[in-house]
């Protein structure tokens, strides 16, 4: 995949993703390993955002489960992403409730459903922000934003895609990833993702 994960890098090879999976699901297993090697950088780097260390194990259950149910799978490369992701993320949340720590809890949640989410600053910022400075600043946002910033950046998935991940509206998806967009590019002083002036995270609108 290259340095980082940016979401145009991800995406380029979506179609090679695809025909990877396509031969895999007739019983080819060296492209079971090309779509592997595709998607497994990304999902783990996604992973680490939500386990930490324990990424590497939650990442090998989730291609167990993924390996097992692959004749169940309808779809193209973007879709497979997405697909693995869901069930990269249910293992998680798994491992999570297996060690008793829960998510981190967001109380915005209900107030990121209301706001709208600049698109063309916002997609500016996806392609701005790498995979490494998402992983390194994501830990110290609430858990909806850290979310979808991780599956916006990380995993390259649009708006629709982490929505269906997430179990949201495209909207809110949308709206979360902007304001950890917003917060990531403060700290890291990239131009542009900041919209009418500074405003706290816990200020609505």
């Amino acid at each position: 995949m290259g340095q980082g994960g940016e979401p145009r890098r991800v995406r380029a090879h979506d179609g090679e993703l695809g025909a990877a999976v396509a031969r895999a699901q007739e019983g080819d297993e060296a492209a079971f390993a090309v779509a592997y090697r595709f998607v497994q950088p990304a999902l783990l780097g996604y992973l680490r955002g939500l386990v930490g260390d324990d990424a590497e194990d939650v990442a090998s259950d989730a291609w167990l489960e993924i390996a097992r149910d692959l004749g169940r799978f309808k779809g193209d490369g973007a879709g497979f992403r997405g697909w693995t992701a869901t069930i990269a993320r249910h293992r998680a949340l798994d491992h999570l409730r297996r060690q008793k720590v829960r998510p981190r809890s967001s109380a915005l949640e209900q107030d990121v459903l209301e706001l709208p989410g600049p698109h063309s600053t916002h997609d500016q910022a996806l392609e701005s922000i790498s995979t490494e400075a998402a992983l390194e600043l994501v830990g110290g946002l609430p858990r909806d934003q850290a979310e979808a910033v991780l599956l916006r950046v990380v995993v390259g998935l649009d708006a629709p895609s982490a929505a269906r991940v997430l179990g949201k509206r495209p909207g809110a998806v949308r709206t979360a990833a902007y304001r950890g967009l917003k917060r990531l590019a403060k700290q890291l002083g990239v131009q542009g993702v900041t919209d009418d002036g500074p405003r706290t995270l816990g200020e609505s609108k």
